[in-house]
């Protein structure tokens, strides 16, 4: 997903989802944008696919939904019903892109073990995850394949080389970016898997 149209498609399926949910719940924009602590405005430029929002504002408003993040997700129906439950293949990852395609999340484990949860993160140069989250329980870690990680937990911040792990409870309040010129690549895992 490297092009222009494409990066355009995704964003609108995005927001065709979040749009059918909302209707689906009987809910207003006010009324999302009142739960998730956004605007109006926010919600409907995302719905209509003219803006995608940070993770913290895409979880607020999957929050206000009372829908899981990881039903953005996509990608190509590959799986093998036989093997969905316990086998991600490679060719039939979900992903979520964010910042036009700077930071591309894909899902790595199935939605069968709501326990845990493992992504492999895409980050061009200059990429961030943008305004600090967290989650109300578990932990989580990771290990960098590829670059270097910025990372901020509430008020400390640490740079993660190639090879380097990490692992911090889930309650902190997150932020991560790429250090240097080179784009990174994170294997990330989430317990118990976001919603």
């Amino acid at each position: 997903m490297d092009s222009i149209a494409e990066l355009e498609a995704g964003k609108h399926r995005i927001g065709e989802r979040l749009r059918l949910r909302r209707k689906v719940r009987g809910l207003s924009l006010k009324q999302v944008a009142d739960g998730a602590g956004l605007s109006v405005g926010m919600i409907s430029q995302v719905e209509r696919g003219l803006a995608v929002p940070s993770i913290k504002s895409l979880r607020a408003i999957c929050n206000a939904l009372d829908m899981p993040v990881v039903w953005l997700f996509e990608g190509p129906q590959q799986q093998s019903p036989e093997d969905s439950d316990i086998v991600v293949r490679s060719g039939a990852r979900r992903e979520l892109l964010y910042h036009d395609t700077a930071l591309r999340k894909e899902l790595l484990t199935p939605d069968s073990q709501p326990q845990i949860q493992m992504l492999r993160f895409l980050m061009k140069a200059g990429a961030d995850s943008g305004e600090p989250y967290s989650n109300a329980e578990g932990g989580k870690c990771g290990l960098v394949l590829k670059g270097t990680l910025g990372l901020q937990l509430d008020d400390r911040q640490f740079t993660i080389h190639t090879g380097d792990s990490f692992a911090f409870p889930a309650q902190s309040m997150v932020r991560f970016w790429t250090v240097g010129d080179e784009d990174c690549e994170v294997i990330w895992v989430v317990s118990p898997a976001t919603v």
